[in-house]
């Protein structure tokens, strides 16, 4: 693993943005790459903590929190695919890391947080970001592309909601700070791949996986994105200053957006840059915390 922090989160960073380039080059449903990625993540940490002899129990409560975060992980992966499929991978991440808007609303009628400035003007930015991007014009999309940008959106609220969870099982489970949760994504991974299994059945969609092709690029989906880059970012977040975590994981939204252009030829227009461009200057807004501009631990 590389030893300098700052270059694990900026690989962590880099590596997840291929997510949505996964789940656009295979041909199962969105569904199904959804619970193919967390399954085979979810059995592979397992694996790794049973080999390690780093399983423990978890106590009750802990479990009950990672079970609903897993649902809303669930939730949140369901409508990211979906996204990715009706507006394109870029624009489907990008709405997806709206979800540092949504922690904000939630840590001010939750925790009593009170937003900064620069939080608080980042939500318009935010919306004219995204009005550049889909059009001023509502009405002149078309069903699916309209679809696409609410699961998007939605995808932000789930996403908020699982990281409130996960954040919760992890201070209930008393873990250093600096511990990696391995356990804790363990069992969120495999209690989701349950739920994606579930709603598949209800869609009539068969699990299987059509061609080795698909399945190699499960594999390397669950692989990069879940596993590798989770643990990059993850190792790296105790040692990076925070403002410069929140500047390097916009790296993702920026990539998965370049992604989008060069290899699935996504036309794009002065206003559409000129919007993701004050998009992700608003989600670097959005995220910054007051007061924790220094490394932390």
């Amino acid at each position: 693993m590389l030893a300098n922090p700052v270059l694990r989160l900026l690989a962590g960073a880099a590596l997840i943005s291929f997510s949505p380039v996964f789940v656009a080059l295979v041909s199962v449903s969105a569904t199904n790459s959804a619970f193919y990625r967390v399954a085979i993540g979810g059995v592979i940490l397992t694996g790794w903590m049973l080999a390690t002899g780093g399983w423990r129990r978890p106590r009750a409560a802990v479990f009950a929190m990672l079970l609903l975060g897993a649902v809303c992980f669930a939730l949140d992966l369901w409508f990211w695919h979906k996204s990715i499929i009706y507006v394109g991978p870029g624009l489907a991440t990008l709405l997806a890391n709206f979800q540092v808007f949504v922690m904000t609303a939630a840590g001010f009628v939750l925790l009593g947080q009170r937003p900064t400035f620069a939080q608080l003007i980042s939500i318009p930015m935010a919306l004219v970001g995204l009005g550049l991007i889909v059009g001023v014009d509502w009405s002149v999309l078309s069903s699916e592309y309209r679809l696409g940008v609410i699961f998007g959106l939605a995808t932000a609220a789930c996403y908020a909601a699982y990281l409130l969870c996960f954040r919760h099982a992890q201070s209930l489970s008393r873990s250093k700070p600096t511990a990696l949760p391995v356990r804790e994504l363990a069992i969120v991974s495999l209690a989701s791949a349950a739920f994606l299994a579930g709603v598949a059945g209800l869609e009539g969609e068969s699990l299987a996986i059509p061609t080795l092709k698909d399945a190699g690029w499960l594999v390397a989906y669950a692989l990069f994105a879940h596993i590798f880059g989770w643990l990059l970012i993850a190792s790296s977040l105790a040692h990076v200053p925070a403002a410069l975590i929140g500047l390097s994981l916009l790296i993702q939204p920026l990539l998965s957006f370049g992604w989008d252009v060069l290899l699935f030829d996504r036309p794009v227009t002065p206003p559409e840059v000129a919007g993701a461009a004050i998009a992700l200057v608003a989600i670097y807004l959005g995220a910054r915390q007051p007061g924790r501009n220094r490394a932390v631990g």
